[in-house]
Parts: C-alpha cells; sequence; structure tokens
C-alpha cells in the first residue's frame, strides 16, 4: 500500500505539470488567428521544451561536442581494439549511471512533493537531491564534485572554440581567440533554464551528426597516408590518458538532473540517456576509426582531429557549426553553476527581469575565461578532468549514493523505481553498483588519475602556463 501510494502522489504531480505546458500550448491554438496567439505558439515551437524527445536531443547533444574532435587522439594512444571496446563499455556504464541518477531524482522528488513542497519556481539540482536523501556531508561531496566539473567543462568549450576557429582563421592565436569567444560564450547568462534549449538542442546535434560523418567520410577519401604506423597501444601513460578521455566522453550526465526538472514527465527518463548513448556510438566510433585508419600514430602530436585534414568548404563548415555548437554545450555546462550561484546569493526564486538574472550571472564566467587562458591544452585537459572528477561525479557517487539511500529494508520497501527484473533484483543492482564504483576508482581514477596528470604536467612543462598559441605549426 506504501509504494501504491508513492505511485500515486508520483503520476499526480507529473501528470498536473504536463497537463499544464499542453494547455498553455491549446490555449496558443484558440488564439491563433491573433498576432499574440501565433508569437506564442513560435515561442513554444522553438523555446519552450519539456517532452521527453526534447530531453533526448538535449541528451545527445550534450554528450558529444569538442571531444569528438578529442577520440581519434585517444585511438592513437589505445589502438583501434581498445578504442572501440572502451566507448562500448563507458558508453553502457555511463547509461548506468545516468538511469541511477534519475531514480534518485524520483525518489526525491516524490518524498518532498508528500511534504508539500512546491518547486514551480525552483530548479532541483543533484547537490539537493544528495542532501535531501542522504544529509549536508553528500552534499557538499556531490557539490564541490558536480561544479568542479562543470567548471571545467565549460573551460574545455572555450578552449575548443579557439582551438577550432584557428584552423580557418590563424590571423590571430589561439589565447586572442579565446578572449574572443569567452565573451561571446558569456551570452548563455540570457537562457533561464533547459526549458528554453528545444531549438539548440536540436540543432546542436545535426552539426555533430555533420562533423562526426563529415571526419569519416574525409578520412577514407584521403586515405592512409604514407609511411603510416599503428603502433598503439606503447606506453600505460598514454593508454590509461586515452581510456580516460573516453571516461569523460560518456560522463556527460552531470546536468541530468536539470535536464530531468525541465521534462513534464521526468519518469520518463530512465531509458533516454540510454538511446542518446546508442545514436552517439553511430557517431563516435566511425569517426574516431576512420581518422585513426588514416593517420595513424601522427595523431599522437595532435589532439585535434581537424588539424590533419587538408583546409575545404566541408572543413570549413565543420568547424563553423562546431563552434556553434560549443556555445551551445556552453550554455549546458554553464547553466547549472547559474542556478547554483543564483542560489548563494538569494536570487534563484525570485520573480525577476531577465536583464537582472543575467547581471546576477555574470560572475560564474569570469573564472571560466580565466582558466581557459591559463590552461589551452585541448585535449589532455578533457582527460584530466576525466580522471579527477567526471569519476566522482558521474560514475562513484551515483553509485555510492544509490546503495546508501536502499540500503535499509523499509528505504527498499518504500522505493518508487525498483530494480529491472532481469537484473536480479535489489542484490543484482548492488552487485552492478559496487563493480561500477570500483572500476572507476581503481581504473578510472586511480590508473587514469596517474597517466593523465603525467600527460597534463608534461604539457605544462613543454609549452608552460598561458601558452599564446597550444600545437601551433611554426610560421615561416
Amino acid at each position: 500500500m506504501a509504494s501504491e501510494k508513492v505511485e500515486t502522489v508520483v503520476a499526480g504531480n507529473y501528470v498536473e505539470m504536463e497537463r499544464e505546458g499542453g494547455d498553455g500550448e491549446r490555449g496558443v491554438g484558440a488564439a491563433g488567428t491573433s498576432s499574440g496567439g501565433r508569437s506564442k505558439l513560435v515561442s513554444n515551437l522553438f523555446w519552450h521544451g519539456g517532452s521527453a524527445y526534447d530531453a533526448w536531443f538535449s541528451c545527445s547533444s550534450n554528450q558529444v561536442a569538442q571531444v569528438l574532435l578529442t577520440l581519434p587522439y585517444s585511438f592513437s594512444q589505445l589502438g583501434m581494439a581498445s578504442g572501440i571496446a572502451f566507448q562500448l563499455f563507458y558508453g553502457l556504464m555511463g547509461s548506468w549511471t545516468a538511469y541511477l541518477i534519475s531514480v534518485l531524482y524520483v525518489e526525491y522528488r516524490t518524498r518532498k512533493e508528500r511534504e508539500k513542497v512546491d518547486f514551480r519556481n525552483h530548479v532541483i539540482q543533484w547537490f539537493e537531491v544528495l542532501h535531501g536523501l542522504l544529509g549536508s556531508h553528500w552534499r557538499n561531496v556531490g557539490l564541490f564534485f558536480n561544479c568542479t566539473f562543470l567548471l571545467f567543462g565549460s573551460v574545455i568549450q572555450l578552449i575548443a572554440c579557439a582551438s577550432n576557429i584557428y584552423y580557418i582563421n590563424d590571423s590571430l592565436d589561439k589565447r586572442t581567440w579565446t578572449y574572443i569567444f569567452g565573451a561571446c560564450c558569456a551570452t548563455t547568462v540570457f537562457i533561464p533554464s533547459f526549458h528554453n534549449y528545444r531549438m539548440w538542442s536540436f540543432l546542436g546535434l545535426l552539426m555533430t551528426t555533420y562533423t562526426a560523418w563529415y571526419l569519416t567520410v574525409a578520412a577514407i577519401v584521403h586515405g592512409k597516408v604514407e609511411g603510416v604506423t599503428h603502433s598503439a597501444p606503447t606506453k600505460m601513460v598514454l593508454y590509461f590518458t586515452g581510456a580516460t578521455n573516453i571516461l569523460y566522453t560518456f560522463g556527460g550526465h552531470a546536468v541530468t538532473v536539470e535536464i530531468m526538472h525541465a521534462m513534464w514527465k521526468p519518469q520518463k527518463f530512465k531509458l533516454i540517456y540510454l538511446m542518446a548513448t546508442l545514436y552517439v556510438l553511430t557517431l563516435t566510433l566511425p569517426s574516431a576509426s576512420a581518422m585513426y585508419w588514416a593517420f595513424g600514430d601522427a595523431l599522437l602530436d595532435h589532439s585535434n582531429a581537424f588539424s590533419l585534414l587538408p583546409r575545404t568548404h566541408f572543413r570549413d563548415a565543420a568547424v563553423v557549426l562546431m563552434l556553434i555548437h560549443q556555445f551551445i554545450t556552453f550554455g549546458f555546462a554553464c547553466t547549472p553553476l547559474y542556478f547554483v550561484w543564483e542560489k548563494a546569493i538569494g536570487v534563484h526564486s525570485e520573480k525577476t527581469t531577465v536583464l537582472r538574472r543575467a547581471a546576477a550571472r555574470l560572475p560564474v564566467v569570469a573564472p571560466i575565461w580565466f582558466l581557459a587562458v591559463v590552461f589551452p591544452f585541448f585535449g589532455p585537459i578533457n582527460s584530466t578532468v576525466g580522471s579527477l572528477l567526471v569519476s566522482f561525479t558521474v560514475y562513484i557517487i551515483p553509485a555510492a549514493a544509490h546503495m546508501a539511500v536502499f540500503a535499509s529494508p523499509a528505504a527498499r520497501e518504500g522505493a518508487v523505481e525498483r530494480p529491472p527484473r532481469w537484473l536480479g533484483g535489489w542484490a543484482g543492482m548492488y552487485a552492478l553498483n559496487c563493480f561500477v564504483a570500483a572500476w572507476v576508482l581503481v581504473v578510472g581514477f586511480g590508473f587514469g588519475g596517474w597517466a593523465s596528470t603525467v600527460n597534463f604536467v608534461r604539457q605544462v612543462n613543454t609549452f608552460g602556463l598561458f601558452t599564446k598559441c597550444y600545437q601551433c605549426p611554426p610560421r615561416h
């Protein structure tokens, strides 16, 4: 009876949320003859999203961005077989922990709504889920890792913008381009929430789809370079650095809770991330494999795949599309930071103007801008962030938190979402969670942290901090 009551509460509230969105759309249809009605219809079509399709586009678009250009570099460190295997393995593992996060979100929201808590002017975030279910210590740990990861995730997007634009306009160095794109990406402060990424998520996925298939076709048409070698794996440092970049690739669900909260029916999220991952694999596997087949070990010194392909109109188009997509992904990574900052200064739940909210958010962009100038190491920074931050944020903490929340028989009995039968019930779920946490702790954080840190320090020693143009070819 307890579980039935919980399900009734959840269904009642989520259906009500969806009905509110649907009523808005039906009202638009009734007033469609007026200019105001048409304006609202266009706004709903391009701006206000909350369906399962919107969530799928958001997850797919956010999961693969600039990392698409560094995966061939990872293949040159891992070798073809290990590169493919790690993509499949971490893709499935990432989908599993995204599912765990969705379960914990629904559990938290259900308990709070039974207490009559109103979330209409409040965006639930991951650290709040941990706080509500497990207490302040879990909240502090989750807040630290999540915010630090999202901070450096935003930094990586800025670095990628400067790295990419250089291949179609080298009149300015990469550091100067970082200043310019930092100002451009700061405009994301005007986008209120993940509800408003409907058009951007759709366009972003089209852009990465074009870029992935451009890399694949261009590499095949180009063919193997003369004397190409495929010697990977050769060194443990390179091997685990490449593996942690793939760990980073499929660890994009640090914004899962915010995407779920933007849905009209969050309980539909359960398989969305898996579906997004399967689509992303159709982009990452062919492009990385084709590039490594064509260029082999030459990729070890070219962390950006664009750098090895001849300049054509198709390549220029791919660069421009990736720049736009990186702006979108910057917004994805930064929006949760905006929410945290709003809550810290007390403006999050206020009904305020867009300009006032944007002004309140601007201080978040400044440290991101600064760090992108300090550490412009496109490629190696991905692996470092993957091993030290992603490993905990989106793999270890969700697995450990799920086990802690449902440790008692009473919690398991009253759980809103029970384990899938094919997994073997709670015992099977606990076994899988233990495996995920142990594997990522040892291989991702342990070996990966060692390898990526060694590689990152090597970049600092070779190029220096604040380097003006990382991996730029010498001018003649």
